[in-house]
């Protein structure tokens, strides 16, 4: 997740303090990647080492005001045009637990499996009743209409997002169910090749011997 760029969105809608962008944050994402100020401050202090941000005095209140630069107009605007890039994917938790259970002595994959299926159903509904909520305020506009869009949108990529979860835990344990009846089965592509081959003749008699049986195939 890109802070300094949502900060950075933010500010070009005038000059804000910390813990003001940090509320406003939260507010446009729903609170789903919430943010201390201690982060927000280390972001912002980056950013005007960088140029992008200048402090631009105080409010009336006595907070340091920060403002977005030229420069830092010109990388939202980058950042808004260019793709997220997939090349790199970002290391997912869960596809690492179940490649580290395969074969993990006294670990069952086929309940870790399904014990994450629990929680990506749960969190699915959890996410469902929020958006229908979501909808509602939408609907019923007012001065948070904007952020009530954006949470929207980003209610729906995870509500997508776990949808995709569950399609591939039902697809892990398929395969997995499918390999174990190859393994029972004793079939591996080695010996499919081997049994379907024919036997080699016993004898110089021209009459050809009969090919060997095929294997059981996999199920």
């Amino acid at each position: 997740m890109s802070i300094r760029h949502g900060l950075l969105a933010l500010l070009e809608r005038g000059p804000r303090y910390g813990s003001q962008l940090r509320t406003e944050f939260e507010s446009r994402t729903g609170s789903t990647w919430p943010l201390n100020v201690g982060q927000v401050y280390t972001t912002l202090n980056r950013l005007e080492r960088d140029g992008m941000v200048a402090q631009g005095g105080e409010d009336p209140a006595g907070h340091t005001l920060y403002a977005i630069t030229d420069s830092g107009r010109a990388e939202l605007r980058t950042w808004f045009e260019k793709p997220v890039d997939r090349t790199s994917p970002a290391r997912d938790e869960l596809a690492i637990k179940l490649a580290m259970a395969v074969g993990a002595p006294g670990v069952d994959i086929r309940d870790v499996i399904q014990s994450q299926r629990r929680h990506t159903v749960k969190a699915m509904q959890d996410y469902t009743r929020l958006k229908a909520q979501a909808l509602l305020a939408v609907e019923g506009g007012g001065a948070r209409e904007r952020d009530d869009v954006a949470w929207l949108l980003v209610l729906e990529q995870l509500i997508f997002q776990t949808e995709a979860e569950a399609r591939w835990l039902d697809h892990c344990e398929s395969r997995l169910i499918r390999l174990s009846g190859t393994a029972a089965a004793g079939t591996t592509p080695a010996t499919r090749t081997a049994a379907a081959a024919p036997a080699a003749p016993t004898s110089s008699a021209t009459a050809p011997v009969a090919p060997a049986a095929p294997g059981t195939p996999a199920s």
